[in-house]
């Protein structure tokens, strides 16, 4: 399995999500409505010696992509590890729309003509034989085509579906979602989830291997379950070989100092770190203590 990025950059802040403070989220929404604001902190992290991004799949993330492209030779060693779907676009959608003009919009926008019969055969296929799995083949397209051209080494399925379908334990949603990502973008899959143990126990036991899995991690055991003591546990025992690890909220959203973080989060078997930060001092001071 292909080692992963020991330091990536998050994209929370730039979207104003702060899960403590809604003050401090408001006040990142404000700081980063220019978009340009958003591609002098890329230049501040990668400046500091990131030279990874982990970014969502929402309306912004599109306009970010086209940036990078349009500027491919500035930021070529740039490696990237999309989040899909982005759940509140599809929620937002349906809501001002409906549920069979949301999936018309999300589906056809932006469409070729070629595009849009090979969707239409495609999903037919899935809607009138009631397969999922080529629904969701269909589904993953529709996100992962933002990110065309740039250099993708792990796409990652959201925490609120990896936990949902985790919950009703269903193998073949796993196993055709990392099949797929494997055999159509040559990436390795990613899943994200706030039930570290019970994701590895799960996937051990139905087979899955050579996946990289996101998770909180940190010491307060803040969106961690079931605690702290399982994740250690589980992160000790693991090999890296099966399953890359990737820590996430290791602040806690700011709950916790960062010298004091990271003297936890290095002490434990992890293969890196993902954090978000809007400052050029949180940045490099970050990359300083982090080291895993």
């Amino acid at each position: 399995m292909q080692p992963i990025d020991k330091i990536i950059f998050g994209d929370n802040q730039f979207f104003g999500i702060n899960h403590m403070s809604q003050e401090k989220a408001q006040q990142l929404a404000e700081k980063f409505f220019d978009i340009s604001t958003i591609y002098r902190t890329y230049d501040i992290a990668f400046e500091a010696g990131i030279k990874a991004i982990m970014l969502n799949s929402n309306d912004r993330a599109k306009d970010i992509c086209n940036y990078f492209r349009e500027n491919k030779s500035k930021y070529q060693d740039i490696a990237w590890y999309p989040s899909i779907p982005y759940p509140h676009k599809y929620a937002n959608l349906v809501a001002e729309k409906g549920i069979f003009p949301a999936i018309n919009e999300v589906l056809l926008k932006d469409s070729s003509a070629v595009d849009v019969l090979g969707k239409i055969a495609k999903g037919g296929v899935a809607v009138f034989g009631k397969d999922v799995i080529k629904l969701m083949q269909l589904l993953i397209d529709v996100e992962v085509k933002m990110f065309r051209d740039l250099n993708v080494k792990v796409i990652f399925l959201q925490n609120i579906i990896t936990d949902l379908m985790l919950g009703y334990g269903i193998r073949d949603i796993f196993l055709g979602y990392c099949e797929y990502i494997r055999s159509k973008y040559n990436v390795l899959p990613g899943l994200i989830t706030q039930n570290l143990p019970f994701l590895i126990k799960k996937l051990d036991e139905w087979g899955i291997r050579e996946v990289v899995i996101c998770s909180s991690f940190n010491k307060i055991g803040y969106l961690m379950s079931p605690d702290v003591e399982a994740y250690v546990d589980v992160a000790t025992r693991n090999d890296a070989s099966v399953y890359q690890l990737m820590a996430m909220s290791t602040l806690a959203s700011g709950a916790i100092p960062v010298k004091e973080a990271y003297d936890f989060v290095n002490r434990q078997n992890i293969q890196s770190v993902v954090f978000g930060a809007s400052s050029r001092k949180n940045i490099e001071e970050t990359v300083r203590l982090v080291d895993i």
